[in-house]
């Protein structure tokens, strides 16, 4: 009779760690493996930027004010309301990316991951005021 205790206990012990191990906790969000890397502006020649995505931050470079042209729509500006420079805390699932910035969890951005050329060429879209702006893997 022991036995059978020692087994079922185990066997609970076994199926409560399957059970919980298998949930997310806010401190183990991530960004999606393929997501991680250098992105640079694949036609700076409108806006110029890169992202550096780690395992939980982000950084972006770039995309400052003064590149609105004059009289131009800066809701077109990406990532315009972001702090730049600085790593930020951040996750990301299959269709948004959540950033963490001035301690506020910010609304997801939405964006597309897509591969060409068998999987060599990386590209991130993302939509900043009705324009798409185009991400290169480059690391």
């Amino acid at each position: 009779m022991k036995t059978l205790t020692t087994i079922l206990t185990a066997t609970l012990l076994i199926a409560l760690t399957t059970a919980c191990s298998d949930r997310e906790t806010p401190d183990s969000k991530r960004f999606d493996w393929d997501l991680r890397g250098t992105w640079v502006s694949n036609d700076p020649s409108v806006y110029s930027g890169m992202l550096i995505i780690d395992y939980d931050k982000i950084t972006i470079l770039g995309y400052e004010e003064g590149q609105t042209p004059p009289f131009g729509d800066d809701t077109r500006r990406p990532f315009r309301n972001f702090t730049k420079d600085v790593a930020l805390t951040g996750y990301s699932d299959s269709l948004y990316i959540f950033i963490v910035d001035a301690g506020e969890l910010q609304n997801g951005i939405p964006y597309n991951y897509y591969t060409q050329n068998y999987g060599r060429d990386k590209f991130l879209r993302f939509m900043f005021g009705g324009r798409n702006e185009t991400l290169r893997w480059v690391e």
